[in-house]
C-alpha cells in the first residue's frame, strides 16, 4: 500500500512536469507569434490533451495560450506601428495575423484605440520619449488590457 506522502510527492513531481511544458509552450509562442499557432498542434508538441493545456496555461499565466498569443502579436504590432514605416494592413500580415479586422478588434481590445489611430498619435509621442532612458519608455508605454485597466480603476475608487 502506498503512503499518503508518496502521493503528494508524485503530484508534486507531475506539477513541476506540466510547468516546465507550459514554459516551453509560452517560449514557443513567444518565438513563433508570427506563425499560425493553435491550441491543439502546441498541445500535440507538449504531448497533453488540448484542454488540459488550456487550463493549466489559464492558471500559471492568467490568459488562455491563444489571448497570449494575441498579446505578443499586438505588442509586436504596436512596436511596428511606432516605426511607422509599415501601413496597418502590412504589420497585421507581419505579425501573424490573418484577418485585419481580428487585428483591429484585438489590438483595440488591448490598447484602446485602433492601429491606424495609435499609428498616428505614436508619430507626435516618439518625441515625448526620444528623451527617456529606454527602461522608463518601455514601462510607460506597455500594454494593458481596457478591461483590466477599468477593474483596476474601479478597485481603486
Amino acid at each position: 500500500m502506498c503512503k499518503p506522502e508518496w502521493r503528494r510527492a508524485r503530484v508534486q513531481a507531475q506539477r513541476l512536469v506540466d510547468l516546465a511544458r507550459l514554459r516551453r509552450v509560452r517560449d514557443r509562442i513567444d518565438r513563433e507569434y508570427a506563425r499560425p499557432l493553435d491550441v491543439e498542434a502546441l498541445a500535440r508538441d507538449a504531448n497533453m490533451p488540448a484542454g488540459h493545456l488550456s487550463r493549466q496555461f489559464r492558471a500559471a499565466y492568467g490568459e488562455s495560450p491563444y489571448a497570449y498569443l494575441m498579446t505578443r502579436r499586438v505588442e509586436r504590432a504596436a512596436a511596428l506601428l511606432r516605426r511607422g514605416d509599415l501601413g496597418v494592413t502590412e504589420v497585421c500580415f507581419v505579425v501573424g495575423c490573418a484577418s485585419p479586422g481580428t487585428f483591429t478588434t484585438r489590438f483595440t481590445e488591448l490598447v484602446g484605440m485602433s492601429p491606424g489611430a495609435f499609428r498616428r498619435q505614436a508619430a507626435g509621442a516618439a518625441i515625448v520619449l526620444e528623451g527617456m532612458p529606454a527602461c522608463v519608455a518601455k514601462a510607460v508605454s506597455r500594454l494593458v488590457r481596457i478591461r483590466e485597466a477599468r477593474a483596476v480603476g474601479r478597485a481603486l475608487a
